[in-house]
């Protein structure tokens, strides 16, 4: 369970397990308000960081991912803005009010919605709260609180169960990028600076008219993955030791971007938490997501690290790119790639050419999602190019300390990659078949004609349909069956090499 934080430190025990353990919880908005130093103004909106601390700690006393809350209030109000200039509340033509979008008047008082920040945010925290109990929606896992990607469906629900929030669009079988829940993920992708793990769906998980406006059947009721999902990054205590997991990161003199750097922390170095985590002292910050933690290097020095960048796991999160070139890799070497397997040998023409390695215990991740930014890579090493002295391609979730934002920047200038946004990349996102297709046919040339595809799952016209063409003509890519190709399917790091070494030869 989420940690409680420090507003609960009056309390006595009775009340304080009353509070964290009834549902609905017992919550006292005024305790809220003390603890982010809040003075409702009638009319008036608080500053970015006192409402950064309104979502945050009404999340922790509902038992929810602050991240999830936070990134909720941003898709609903970008700028985490509860009123209008006029003093009035914020409503939509769709009934939604305030920052939270309320729409749901059954249980609350229509006049507070409008008045009281604190009051719509907790409103907005109870329905997320309840999407997550609902027994009609999928589960994941165990159904941890305290993993964000547990999450999904709830956030689906709150925004509704139609089909245009569906996590696969059943005309094309592609993931729907632009279903609530997963712009939702994006932003905390970009705002919290955290790699979601986009579990993968497929057509038949789902079922609705989108003709009909009726809300989405789901058929399958319980998924399970295997990968390492994402724990909130608020549950940390003083005195708890806690990892960095990236290399290059700055630690800060304040809590904030703008003060001194103390000098950076290699990933998998082991810090000890001082202290309750703070928000951003830079006021107003509308930049992220985060908070500090105050913490302790090994040799006594005090400072503070994003929020963003630390775990209790023990050993670092998987980088979302791949590590920095290291000597050719001896045949043989993966722990997970035995000889005769069918993508060794081009997994292993890769490692002696030094364009692609293995993680620091000995495998190769064969079978795990190749990122959007592990790919970028490895195109951008496959063919050379130097990752020295390459334009900024702004993106917010691959800043300048990114320990491999030079790569990245590289294949961008190259034109081997784009952003999804213009201002996101989204580095850790899983690389799909129709992506890898578009890559391959953009930095190497192929005859074109050849014989047509078969794949009913690639409709003429749509954006990936000339390169999936292109290298089904050149026997550079085959379908999942004799007639679909799943372009929305997830390409694993072993398929990629191959991917790669056919093009190559």
């Amino acid at each position: 369970m989420c940690k409680p934080r420090k507003w609960f430190a009056g309390l006595t025990g009775g009340l304080l397990a009353t509070m964290l353990f009834l549902s609905p919880p017992a919550f006292a908005a005024e305790d809220v308000a003390e603890a982010c130093g809040y003075e409702p103004i009638p009319g008036e909106n608080p500053h970015y960081q006192v409402t950064n601390c309104l979502l945050t700690e009404t999340a922790l006393a509902y038992d929810i991912p602050p991240e999830i809350v936070k990134a909720v209030a941003h898709k609903e109000n970008g700028d985490w803005a509860h009123f209008q200039p006029n003093g009035e509340a914020i409503e939509t033509a769709d009934g939604g009010i305030g920052l939270m979008q309320i729409t749901n008047y059954q249980h609350y008082n229509v006049e507070r919605l409008k008045a009281d920040l604190i009051y719509n945010i907790q409103a907005g925290v109870e329905i997320l709260d309840q999407m997550f109990d609902r027994r009609d929606l999928p589960t994941i896992n165990d159904g941890n609180r305290a993993v964000i990607e547990h999450w999904y469906f709830a956030v689906l629900a709150y925004n509704g169960t139609m089909p245009v929030n569906s996590p696969v669009i059943q005309a094309t079988g592609e993931r729907n990028t632009e279903a609530y829940q997963e712009k939702v993920w994006d932003i905390i992708e970009e705002y919290h600076l955290l790699p979601l793990v986009r579990i993968p769906f497929e057509p038949d998980d789902f079922r609705y008219d989108p003709e009909v406006r009726a809300p989405i059947e789901f058929v399958t009721a319980h998924f399970e993955t295997e990968r390492p999902l994402t724990e909130t990054t608020y549950h940390f205590l003083n005195g708890d030791t806690v990892y960095s997991t990236t290399a290059g990161l700055q630690f800060r003199e304040r809590p904030t971007r703008e003060s001194r750097s103390l000098g950076t922390i290699g990933a998998g170095e082991a810090l000890t938490v001082t202290g309750s985590f703070v928000y951003d002292e830079s006021n107003p910050v509308r930049t992220n997501h985060f908070v500090w933690y105050p913490v302790q290097r090994s040799d006594g020095t005090n400072g503070f690290v994003a929020s963003s960048y630390l775990t209790t796991q023990g050993t670092e999160r998987p980088d979302p790119v791949e590590p920095p070139p290291a000597p050719p890799t001896a045949p043989g070497e993966f722990s997970d790639v035995p000889a005769g397997h069918w993508a060794a040998t081009a997994i292993y023409q890769l490692s002696e050419r030094g364009v692609i390695q293995g993680y620091p215990n000995g495998a190769f991740g064969l079978n795990d999602s190749i990122t959007r930014a592990q790919a970028a890579t490895l195109l951008a090493r496959a063919e050379g190019i130097s990752f020295d002295n390459r334009p900024n391609p702004n993106f917010r979730d691959v800043p300048r300390d990114h320990p491999y934002y030079a790569a990245i920047a590289a294949a961008v200038d190259e034109g081997i990659f784009s952003g999804v946004t213009a201002t996101s990349f989204q580095p850790s996102a899983p690389l799909t078949r129709a992506q890898m297709a578009v890559l391959l046919t953009r930095l190497y040339s192929f005859e074109s004609g050849g014989t047509s595809h078969p794949f009913t799952d690639v409709p003429d016209g749509i954006w990936y349909e000339h390169a999936v063409q292109t290298l089904y003509a050149n026997e550079i890519v085959a379908g999942i069956t004799a007639t679909t190709y799943r372009p929305s399917m997830e390409v694993t790091r072993g398929q990629f090499a191959v991917f790669m070494q056919r093009v190559i030869d």
